[in-house]
């Protein structure tokens, strides 16, 4: 998944940008919250790392506005304020989970990865499309039954483009997804993995599933 991290208490969020990354997922970071919203404004995550103690605009603010712009990001509220009241606040306005802190990293793992399975709408823990099965839990990828062998970031690619299945998505889009803001970028990247990606799931001969839109990207499209 693509994660934004709005903490700020830098070792703190140091520590848990590094677990998240080494746990797989694609994490962007902030300690203001201003800057989080301009995040979320410009790029798609799939689940929020929230603290709600922020400088400039304070977590329930921006979970408020991120709800009222019906932005589908999960958000798991991490903070050390407990009372019953703030749990509520937080939950109401629109956020998925609440950690207190002190927490176990751990737990934070844990809920975020049951989150990311949750099996309501196109973000269920199986994805199927035509003959391609994607199991996002397991991270394993079959086609005709046969499963085929994907490096994270081919797997992350997949998964992203049957999400999205049906839409061109731009090679910019698909490098926001893949990558955090300090990636270094590079050019053709994105073609060399969708090249890598199509060779595998079509070793046997089986029909394109990734088709290419020139000038504009890439588009997934099951076959029948």
């Amino acid at each position: 998944m693509k994660l934004l991290v709005v903490e700020d208490y830098v070792p703190l969020r140091r520590s848990v940008v590094q677990g998240l990354s080494e746990a797989g997922h694609v994490v962007d970071s902030t300690g203001d919250g201003e800057e989080a919203q301009w995040y979320l404004a410009e790029f798609e995550y799939d689940l929020m790392v929230l603290d709600l103690m922020l400088p400039g605009l304070d977590g329930f603010a921006l979970l408020k506005w991120l709800r009222r712009e019906n932005k589908p990001t999960r958000v798991l509220i991490l903070s050390a304020r407990d009372t019953v009241g703030d749990r509520i606040n937080g939950l109401d306005l629109g956020a998925d989970d609440y950690l207190v802190k002190p927490f176990a990293f751990g737990e934070l793992l844990s809920r975020i990865n049951a989150l990311g399975r949750r099996s309501t709408g196109p973000r269920g823990p199986i994805l199927s499309a035509g003959s391609l099965m994607i199991d996002t839990k397991a991270r394993q990828v079959s086609r005709d039954g046969e499963v085929v062998e994907l490096t994270p970031r081919e797997f992350s690619l997949l998964e992203f483009l049957v999400r999205n299945q049906g839409r061109v998505m731009s090679r910019v889009q698909i490098w926001n997804y893949l990558y955090d803001m300090n990636a270094e970028i590079n050019s053709n990247v994105i073609d060399v993995f969708v090249r890598t990606l199509r060779r595998k799931l079509e070793a046997d001969g089986s029909p394109r599933l990734i088709k290419t839109r020139r000038g504009f990207g890439y588009l997934f499209e099951a076959t029948p």
